[in-house]
């Protein structure tokens, strides 16, 4: 999902310490996705209940939450309203990915080849509407506070970024520096060892940090061009980006003409939307300017009643993090807010 320019942005690699006494923002729909692709069985089926409801979005979600709370970070998450609608092509297209891994996936089973089973298992992971509404009521419980955005989450996390709610936005997704995220954190939720594409080797998986005004200097572009080098490269808007045309192409060719006019009279505009609207859309995305930030005392009954009582959780196992959410909501907090 999401623009990929990790070819021109430099990250720089962090930890968690590095964070201490930030508010950081959260992509609500991009961490879910994670949760659900990489808490599974080895065999690829996501943690159910005994009910056979799904449960890895949970699992993540409480437990590396409050992983950052324990470390004196300041979360909340910022969920997907309504996408604009020149975005219904790519989710389309999505769904239909989805239903082709999943019966990949199937097959693998029947073969008992686990390793692409479990592969195929990630691929079609659906965040469903049910699973928004959960880790809602989570994360009240928890005490940690949620803004439903009218449009793109990252949108509004990077709005509210630029506003200081936030000192950044926390996403896998490049987006948020389109949409004017000013530092962009990546990996935050994410623990362990990460196999190396292709290799049978595995690297240890850190925070990673990209300032965009760093990153725009050192590429001698605005934001502005930054945004038309993701609008060729391929968005969410413009899947697939422009044939032939690659980060470090996309590069030179806006460093040289330098306006969107003047780059699209290079190359062939295959889209049905304009691509001033799109430029408009990261720009001037759809934003909230009503929500109100209130982080509380978890509600530790709340907790032991939806995880344990409704999903099988185990008490002993999540009586620790609900400790250090209680410990750690006042720490620091006077100090995260006067940071930015």
């Amino acid at each position: 999902m999401g623009v990929d320019i990790s070819e021109l942005v430099e990250t720089e690699e962090s930890s968690l310490d590095a964070f201490k006494g930030r508010t950081i923002a959260l992509d609500a729909l991009n961490m879910l996705y994670q949760f659900l692709s990489i808490i599974r069985q080895p065999d690829g089926e996501p943690l159910k209940d005994s009910k056979g409801r799904v449960t890895s979005h949970l699992s993540g979600l409480f437990y590396r939450t409050a992983k950052l709370v324990e470390n004196e970070i300041t979360p909340f998450y910022v969920f997907d309203g309504k996408p604009p609608d020149f975005k219904e092509s790519v989710n389309k297209r999505r769904r239909e990915r989805r239903e082709e891994a999943r019966e990949k996936y199937e097959e693998a089973l029947k073969k008992g080849e686990m390793k692409e089973a479990r592969k195929y298992a990630k691929q079609s992971v659906r965040v469903q509407d049910k699973m928004v509404e959960q880790s809602k009521e989570l994360l009240e419980g928890m005490g940690i506070p949620w803004i439903q955005a009218p449009s793109e989450g990252e949108a509004q996390a990077a709005y509210m970024a630029r506003k200081g709610e936030a000192w950044a936005v926390g996403s896998q997704d490049f987006d948020s520096l389109l949409f004017g995220a000013p530092v962009l954190v990546r990996n935050l939720t994410i623990t362990g060892k990460r196999k190396l594409p292709g290799k049978e080797r595995y690297r240890e998986v850190k925070p990673e940090m990209i300032r965009l005004q760093k990153a725009l200097g050192e590429l001698g572009i605005n934001r502005e061009q930054l945004i038309l080098i993701g609008i060729l490269v391929g968005t969410d808007y413009t899947p697939g980006g422009i044939k032939g045309i690659g980060p470090k192409n996309a590069l030179e060719l806006v460093r040289k003409k330098k306006d969107t006019e003047s780059v699209l009279e290079e190359v062939d505009w295959p889209f049905d939307e304009s691509s001033e609207d799109i430029m408009d859309f990261f720009l001037e995305p759809p934003v909230d300017d009503s929500y109100r930030l209130k982080w509380k005392d978890p509600d530790e009954e709340k907790i032991r009643d939806f995880l344990c009582g409704e999903h099988d959780f185990s008490e002993s196992r999540i009586e620790k993090p609900i400790t250090k959410l209680r410990e750690n909501r006042d720490k620091g907090t006077q100090s995260r807010l006067d940071s930015f």
